[in-house]
């Protein structure tokens, strides 16, 4: 049996730093046990999550726990095999997680995180998963908008031809 070597002091600060520094920029953090993922399927998983916007992250749980204590954040407890999932729109990663795992038997699964500097829990997780994503929502909101202009032309349209109605009216009487 091949024994892996240990890190370097050096090598473990710098994956703490590069993780507070995403941190530092970035408002949501979620755990995740990918304990029962092949290799393939973590595989997939990455790519969504990239292809989103989202990093995920292999760390090992004091280093985890020490880059968010050190970014200011407060962490959980952290047990077992850890994925961090670190993403700026945390509705856009809940929502991929949520998807991935209804495909996947539940896995990964959500250990919690910190969602816009509070604590959530999986559940939250999959209450942020059915949230609209920022580009959905400034898309409702923007055809709101255009709605508001377009019914007044509307009214303003409806006015008008009751108007002229109003006034043929008594011509074709006289």
């Amino acid at each position: 049996m091949k024994v892996k070597p240990k890190m370097k002091q050096s090598d473990k600060q710098k994956l703490v730093d590069d993780l507070r520094a995403k941190l530092g920029t970035d408002t949501t953090l979620y755990y995740t046990d990918f304990t029962g993922l092949n290799v393939k399927r973590m595989t997939e998983l990455r790519r969504r999550l990239r292809k989103a916007g989202v990093e995920y992250v292999v760390i090992k749980n004091t280093l985890a726990i020490r880059a968010v204590n050190e970014s200011g954040l407060v962490s959980q407890p952290l047990k077992g095999p850890t994925g961090i999932v670190v993403a700026k729109d945390g509705v856009t990663a809940a929502k991929v997680l949520t998807d991935f795992a209804k495909e996947n038997d539940q896995k990964p699964s959500v250990k919690g995180g910190i969602y816009e500097g509070k604590s959530v829990d999986e559940a939250m997780v999959k209450k942020l998963a059915s949230l609209p994503t920022r580009d959905e929502a400034l898309s409702i909101f923007a055809g709101y908008l255009n709605t508001i202009p377009m019914m007044f032309a509307l009214a303003l349209e409806a006015r008008r031809a009751q108007l002229e109605g109003n006034n043929e009216i008594p011509q074709a009487s006289a």
